[in-house]
């Protein structure tokens, strides 16, 4: 098992209890869907007390904001004043004009694009959005749904990519999985969700903690 510095993002939380848990584990970011018709979704209000509880207690933890195809201005209004959130990922169809409409109005959040890949040719859309996203999010294609699928990429797409921006992992990522993706695919940061969890958005903490042992060769 190689050693990694590996980043890590645990994604879908709904409470401030399991945020905490997570958070000590040793996440390096903790994400919150804002999207309503997935099953992991939270309020405003609710996130918005769980992200500012994180800041309080973890504060270098980044905290995501899941958003998918959501106009601008509702983005804005569901910070409910002032943003709790220090980055937004963008997890739908948004393209290259959505993320320069979105950096000039909200310049101090950063800013994540996901893309879902189906084929190889996939990959190669995403080199134009790299000047204008700090991260990029690779997840996998499916039909049903955007996200927390927990369908797997293939391995074969991953090899040897190169981008000028951090990317991260997403889909499927277990603990049987990680020995290749730490040998092979070697991404900056690993988004996991359903293989940890006991049913959409409840996290299996002695699971995650286990990720968590594993991960850092301890």
């Amino acid at each position: 098992m190689p050693k990694t510095n590996t980043l890590i993002k645990i994604c879908g939380l709904t409470s401030e209890e399991q945020a905490l848990q997570v958070s000590k584990l040793g996440a390096h970011a903790i994400g919150i869907i804002s999207v309503e018709e997935s099953p992991r979704f939270i309020s405003a209000e609710i996130k918005k007390k769980i992200f500012k509880t994180l800041e309080r207690f973890y504060p270098k933890i980044e905290r995501v904001s899941v958003v998918k195809n959501c106009p601008i201005d509702l983005i804005i209004k569901n910070f409910l004043g002032s943003p709790s959130e220090t980055i937004i990922q963008l997890h739908g169809d948004e393209d290259i004009d959505y993320c320069k409409k979105i950096r000039d109005k909200i310049p101090n959040i950063g800013l994540w694009k996901a893309f879902r890949i189906k084929t190889e040719k996939d990959i190669d859309k995403i080199k134009p959005f790299e000047d204008f996203v700090d991260a990029i999010l690779l997840d996998s294609w499916n039909k049903e749904t955007y996200g927390g699928s927990g369908e797997k990429i293939k391995s074969s797409y991953l090899k040897n990519l190169q981008f000028s921006k951090p990317w991260w992992l997403a889909g499927g990522i277990s603990i049987e999985w990680i020995n290749e993706i730490l040998t092979d695919i070697k991404p900056d940061g690993l988004d996991i969700s359903s293989s940890i969890e006991i049913s959409p958005g409840l996290k299996d903490i002695k699971k995650t903690e286990e990720l968590f042992k594993l991960l850092k060769g301890i």
